[in-house]
């Protein structure tokens, strides 16, 4: 790659255009992915080579796999992840939440945001570069299929330059028409991840007639990924996430980010041969040789050198890119890594900061209520509540009683029986009818009738506790009152 002046440097041209030089120093007021005019610049990036893209590439293989099998592994019968919106069926871990569940739902959106927020404050975006879908993707699937097919970033540059002959035609007909193919495939995971794979089977088996709505959005979700892995690209980043804006207000001195040594590289030169760094020193110039090794691997085209920057999704190649060029001249690796301000300006280590304890004690607190809802969540909802238009009746035996109304929520996805015990006071309980089964993730309604003897009975209301229980298990207890006579009723009777 050409060498830039201290003062401007050259920023990479769409396929057609000339190459528009950009002052150095305004890199705060202009994207890198844009020209003075406005128009789209595409980035070329080097392929990476180095210890982190090795992590990387396993970790990406690892969260690759729970992504594509995660719509088949079931727990208790239950997908792993299960968010359907249309029926407002929502299943994580295998646990079943419905809207009845609100609380839980909220709670479980609290927990993932500090969740964010505590690991955002201590490491910086580790998430986008390491596990973000879109990056994953990207880098680690469609931008090697790139490489396989057409060549490291000069020939990329070199065939979208070159005239559209039949080897360009092939070439960029074979990219797409994978590209699409894997949009398909990965729309599909995240269709089943909504509707689950017993239905994603049946549109994809069944007469298609039958079911236009579900092909259209396999399509229009295809459509979205193609055109994000083959065009939008880091602009998905740049542009449409909120976590590199989000993330400045978290970020602080002892935070965890991907930097430039400034004290040891600047001020940067060419290395000249039987220069030694003793000389250099001396000279007043640092290690950064000035190669821009670090800014041609860069997947959002920016050069890290200038500072932490909202574009930059800590992907590691800059520093896999600055470390082989250290390797070569005898110097010590570490010219850009992991580090917070304060490491590179005063050598300290991370230290745990008041405000990332408070956030940490916030979350844990979060975690432990999410956990103890969890836990004792019942598998069903019971409503018990009056028949409306009803009294209290007498009967002939001398007992009272009153008529109610049983709703039960399933929130399984197995057939329910239950059965009601009146635990408190002392009485009679009677199901109208049938004995009451709910069906998987429905609602069940019956009528129950309720005696009570006088002697048990309180004036006016009496508090009644009634058990619900499922094949001898208890679900949950429903409290409700029981209507009667007033005790002046009685004496004058």
């Amino acid at each position: 790659m050409n060498r830039a002046s201290p003062k401007t440097q050259s920023v990479r041209s769409p396929p057609e255009g000339p190459i528009q030089p950009v002052d150095w120093r305004d890199f705060r007021d202009h994207l890198a992915t844009a020209d003075p005019e406005g128009r789209r610049v595409w980035i070329y990036p080097r392929k990476p080579r180095g210890r982190y893209t090795r992590a990387r590439t396993l970790v990406s293989w690892l969260l690759l796999a729970i992504m594509f099998a995660g719509p088949f592994i079931r727990i208790n019968g239950n997908p792993l992840l299960l968010l359907n919106f249309i029926e407002r069926k929502f299943i994580i871990l295998g646990q079943v939440f419905w809207p009845q569940d609100m609380i839980l739902s909220a709670l479980t959106l609290l927990v993932f945001f500090m969740g964010i927020i505590v690991f955002t404050a201590a490491f910086g975006r580790l998430w986008c570069g390491w596990t973000c879908p879109q990056t994953v993707l990207m880098e680690m699937v469609f931008r090697k299929i790139e490489y396989a097919i057409e060549g490291d970033a000069p020939e990329q540059r070199a065939l979208a330059r070159a005239p559209w002959t039949p080897r360009k035609i092939a070439k960029k007909l074979l990219k797409h028409g994978i590209f699409f193919g894997l949009s398909f495939i990965v729309g599909n995971t995240l269709l089943a991840y909504l509707i689950g794979t017993e239905q994603l089977f049946a549109i994809v088996t069944d007469d298609p007639r039958r079911h236009l709505t579900g092909l259209t959005f396999m399509l229009l979700f295809t459509l979205l990924f193609y055109g994000i892995f083959a065009r939008f690209r880091e602009q998905a980043c740049t542009f449409i996430c909120p976590y590199g804006r989000f993330m400045s207000t978290l970020l602080d001195e002892n935070t965890i980010v991907v930097a430039y040594d400034h004290k040891r590289g600047e001020k940067r030169a060419p290395w000249r041969r039987q220069q030694t760094p003793e000389a250099r020193r001396a000279a007043g110039l640092g290690d950064c040789v000035d190669c821009h090794q670090c800014v041609s691997v860069c997947p959002t085209g920016i050069d890290i050198r200038n500072g932490t920057q909202m574009e930059c999704v800590h992907c590691t190649a800059c520093m896999d890119a600055c470390d082989a060029v250290m390797d070569k001249l005898g110097r010590p690796r570490g010219l850009i890594r992991y580090a917070s301000l304060n490491g590179i300006e005063r050598g300290e280590r991370l230290r745990i900061t008041p405000r990332l304890v408070g956030y940490t004690v916030l979350l844990l607190a979060l975690i432990g209520v999410w956990c103890a809802l969890v836990f004792t969540r019942s598998d069903a909802q019971t409503t018990i509540l009056r028949a409306k238009g009803t009294l209290f009746q007498q009967m002939p035996d001398g007992r009272f009683s009153n008529l109610y109304t049983v709703r039960v929520l399933n929130k399984t996805t197995r057939p329910m029986p239950v059965e009601l015990r009146l635990e408190k006071p002392d009485g009679q309980l009677r199901v109208m009818g049938e004995a009451i089964v709910v069906p998987p993730a429905q609602l069940a309604e019956n009528a129950v009738l309720v005696e009570l003897d006088r002697s048990v009975m309180r004036s006016g209301t009496t508090p009644l506790l009634i058990g619900v229980y499922s094949q001898g298990r208890k679900l949950q207890t429903v409290k409700t009152t029981f209507i009667g006579p007033r005790n002046d009723v009685r004496k004058r009777k």
